[in-house]
């Protein structure tokens, strides 16, 4: 009975029928939601352009605004949106073309929208004009009124571009309905290419919103079947929710690949951790670093969704930001476990790894929660940025304590494996060579082991040779980068990669274009192309909002907002009235109160301008006195959508006209919204993150043994990030919210290669700085080198994700991995062996206290004429 109740709430109060399903949904017992607002994670938090849609909303609410459909006037809300073009280039505008257009609108306002006990239609839900039918885009009566020339055989009908004029006298503008156009003498339009068209939905409440959501769905469904019925032309659907869509529909594309990336690391962690020698292989312990990273990762999700945290597709990067730290700190434990003396008890061989790595993974992990936690602070504008460092930051503070724990005893327990002489996979105690004569090679294959009876004192250091990589850095990689024939080369090569890093770095862009963070081969690239393509010629509609009661009856005043006006497409009411007054002979000097009674007036008398009612609004005072309090026009700039630096800086030059202008206005588009501040709001979160990196690197360097430590590993850190970010912008990667995280991971992914590597040349003494190179790479080059190639095969798949965001981010994380890599076993190797610290005045004095006691013994043979051996003794 109470499953039946809350069922019968959980439906809206209606009963369940027979059919329906008495168990109440798992979203009820799951938290996990969907961040749905694109703009909230991806627009800057706070901005001018938000505080001005704010006000112009206020000025102009929504419903007054959607009169006028010119493209996304103040807020986008529902819509439908659709280009139509051919295939074979072909006019648009001719009767053929003119007549499918117009049966494909006819189809489009018959879409139905089933609801229990209605049908919703576009008249229902449509955006109303003053005499309560629908407001369609201008360029449909354009059509009708052309498919009507034609049918009354009329010539002297044209259209003009971007403004034509109907024939109930008003003017409209078609620069974003027509594309691809060519005109003849005098903007008469000859042909066109494309053709747009726009519906505009109401969303005043929930329900209307549902619907106008559905709608949207349908929309594109008759778009396709349409096009279908009609091949030789092709449309390309948009609604408002497609961006959304898309963006969210990366994750459903990448589930396959990340399964696929996860079974090639976990192959390639076992393998790195494997070794001919049965018992001294640990297999396993590859397979539970990647639970660990795995543990954390997940406990990281699930704070994040209890404290009602949304996921995003941004968050495909922690994984990745987990592998790389998490890969490393495992196998530096398992390489000090190699170091260790085999006759050692297992807690002493434990201690002596947490002794031999902790620390720097300690500070490391420190490292990457200052960074990442200043990214996660409210510093940071972009929310997406603010999440994605947040869960990070918890993600790498659960892996620090699951390694010291979780692994740390996985690496006890195999060490007792491994005294025990048991299998390091079966666990099967491994018999003696001697046992192993009768049995079949294979088998013998499989039990193959070393004990320690068996080998001698000098052989004893070198029972971990046998692994592949441990004998490849030792026998012959660490001889090959310190050979001088060598080092002349690799200092070429350096110059190289600094020299296109330069070139790239001097080509960074910035990337607000919101297509590069969603799926490939959907509505939103191919929308987003084609109008790139066809509708480029001028930029979006931009609102030119006067706030202020103004003198608009005295000319010098007219003249100055036309003036500030001069270079655009003014297809708005203020100089259309101007000229109609002038047409009149009507004096633009007249008294404030003729000239406001005569506005009003003409507007609602003068047909050509009853349209333009909502552009202007009055206030009326006490003595009857009608005072204008706002008005607006649009505006339309001849520049290219496809150059956002261009618009960007127009955006920018009309800002600094309107603190300047003697009258007060302000200008907005939606799309202002996510570039006003987007540069500033975009490097603040790797501003800061350098910032806290290199003050925790100068506050460190008075904790460490030798500041020379900080000194080289600064270098080595800029040096890398230099190179990624010259790379990324070659590889035709913008400066975009994914490319700065992964720029802020790439310091802390140096710092966790390259640190323990600088600090044992460093710190070494009394031999030369080859030989320290050398000792440095034998210590810690394997396991740079085993989290390298796990981390590579892991991002591999990332690269075959149809997605503009798995793109992004496959090219810089694989940039910052190969950079890296390409410092710690070449640049540092080379570059060490000649510059500082000099390890000749290194050598420790001797105490002249503490001196040196020599006995030497000759022996001699009997006549006394040579030394046979000599004894020294210390």
């Amino acid at each position: 009975k109470r499953r039946k109740i809350l069922h019968r709430r959980l439906l809206g109060g209606r009963a369940p029928d027979a059919h329906s399903d008495p168990v109440v949904p798992r979203q009820l017992f799951s938290r996990y939601q969907v961040e749905e607002s694109v703009e909230h994670l991806l627009a800057p938090q706070h901005s001018l352009a938000k505080i001005e849609r704010n006000l112009v909303n206020s000025l102009f609410p929504v419903n007054r605004s959607k009169h006028r459909l010119y493209s996304d006037l103040q807020t986008p809300g529902r819509y439908g949106r659709v280009i139509v073009t051919s295939f074979q280039k072909a006019n648009m505008l001719d009767q053929h073309h003119t007549d499918l257009i117009l049966k494909l609108h006819a189809a489009v306002t018959r879409i139905q929208v089933p609801r229990p006990g209605f049908n919703y239609t576009f008249a229902h839900i449509c955006i109303l004009n003053n005499d309560k039918t629908c407001i369609v885009d201008d360029i449909v009566h354009v059509l009708e009124e052309l498919k009507n020339a034609r049918a009354t055989n009329r010539t002297n009908f044209a259209i003009t571009y971007p403004i034509t004029h109907l024939k109930d006298g008003r003017a409209v503008y078609n620069g974003h309905q027509l594309g691809g156009v060519t005109v003849h003498s005098k903007d008469r339009v000859k042909s066109a290419e494309a053709v747009q068209l726009t519906y505009y939905l109401q969303s005043i409440n929930s329900l209307n919103d549902m619907v106008a959501e559905r709608w949207e769905s349908s929309f594109c469904d008759t778009v396709r079947l349409f096009q279908k019925s009609n091949s030789k032309v092709k449309m390309y659907p948009y609604t408002s929710s497609s961006l959304r869509e898309d963006f969210q529909k990366t994750s459903r594309v990448s589930e396959r690949y990340l399964v696929t990336s996860l079974i090639l690391v976990v192959t390639m962690a076992i393998l790195c951790c494997s070794m001919q020698d049965c018992v001294r292989s640990k297999p396993w312990l590859g397979l539970l670093g990647l639970v660990t990273i795995t543990l954390a990762t997940l406990t990281a999700a699930g704070i994040i969704n209890l404290t009602g945290g949304k996921y995003n597709s941004t968050f495909l990067g922690v994984p990745f930001v987990m592998l790389g730290h998490g890969l490393y700190g495992t196998f530096e434990m398992l390489s000090s476990w190699r170091k260790t003396r085999e006759d050692q008890h297992v807690k002493e061989r434990t201690a002596a790894v947490y002794a031999d790595s902790m620390l720097s993974f300690s500070l490391t992990t420190a490292m990457y929660l200052v960074t990442f936690g200043i990214g996660a602070s409210p510093f940071t504008n972009i929310e997406a940025a603010r999440i994605f460092c947040c869960n990070s930051c918890i993600a790498i503070f659960f892996n620090y304590l699951y390694v010291l724990s979780f692994y740390g005893s996985s690496l006890v327990f195999t060490g007792y494996i491994e005294n025990n002489y048991q299998h390091s996979i079966f666990c099967r105690k491994v018999p003696k060579p001697e046992a192993l004569q009768e049995k079949p090679a294979w088998y013998r294959f499989l039990l193959t082991a070393r004990f320690s009876e068996d080998t001698t004192d000098g052989e004893e250091a070198n029972t971990y040779e046998s692994h592949l990589l441990v004998c490849f850095l030792k026998r012959y990689y660490c001889d090959w980068i310190t050979n001088t024939y060598v080092k002349p080369f690799v200092v070429l090569f350096y110059l190289i990669y600094i020299s296109f890093a330069l070139m790239g770095y001097l080509q960074v862009s910035e990337g607000s274009d919101l297509s590069n963070i969603v799926a490939t081969a959907t509505q939103t690239i191919e929308y987003t192309t084609a109008q790139q393509k066809y509708f480029s010629n001028y930029s979006p509609v931009i609102g030119f909002y006067i706030y202020e009661s103004i003198e608009y009856w005295n000319t010098s005043v007219q003249e100055d907002v036309l003036e500030y006006t001069k270079g655009f497409v003014r297809i708005s009411w203020f100089e259309s009235y101007l000229n109609y007054l002038r047409k009149l002979n009507v004096s633009t000097g007249l008294p404030k109160k003729n000239f406001t009674d005569m506005l009003r007036n003409s507007f609602l008398k003068a047909p050509q301008f009853s349209h333009f009612q909502e552009d202007i609004i009055f206030s009326k005072k006490y003595n009857d006195e009608v005072d204008v309090v706002a008005s607006r026009m649009f505006l339309v700039a001849k520049t290219m959508e496809t150059n956002r630096e261009e618009l960007y800086d127009l955006l920018e030059t009309l800002r600094r006209l309107s603190v300047t202008s003697k009258v007060k206005f302000i200008v907005f588009n939606p799309s202002f919204v996510y570039m006003d501040r987007y540069a500033s709001s975009l490097g603040a979160p790797l501003h800061n993150s350098c910032i806290s990196a290199l003050f925790l690197l100068f506050f460190s360097a008075f904790l460490v043994a030798d500041s020379l430590i900080n000194v080289w590993l600064t270098l080595t850190v800029v040096s890398v990030e230099f190179g990624v970010i010259g790379f990324m912008t070659l590889w035709k990667v913008e400066l975009d919210c994914i490319s700065v995280l992964c720029l802020i991971y790439g310091i802390n992914y140096t710092i966790d290669n390259c640190a323990p590597l600088l600090s044992t040349f460093v710190l070494g003494k009394d031999f030369t700085r080859t030989k320290w190179v050398k000792n440095a790479l034998e210590v810690h080059g394997v396991a740079i080198l085993q989290s390298y190639l796990c981390y590579i095969v892991g991002l591999i798949p990332l690269a075959a994700v149809p997605s503009n965001l798995t793109c992004t981010l496959f090219r810089c994380l694989f940039l910052i991995a190969f950079v890296t890599f390409f410092h710690c076993f070449a640049i540092l190797p080379v570059i060490l062996t000649f510059l500082p610290p000099s390890k000749k005045k290194r050598k420790e004095k001797k105490n002249p206290e503490n001196r040196e006691e020599i006995e030497c013994v000759e022996m001699v043979d009997i006549d006394s004429t040579r030394v046979v051996d000599q004894i020294t003794t210390v």
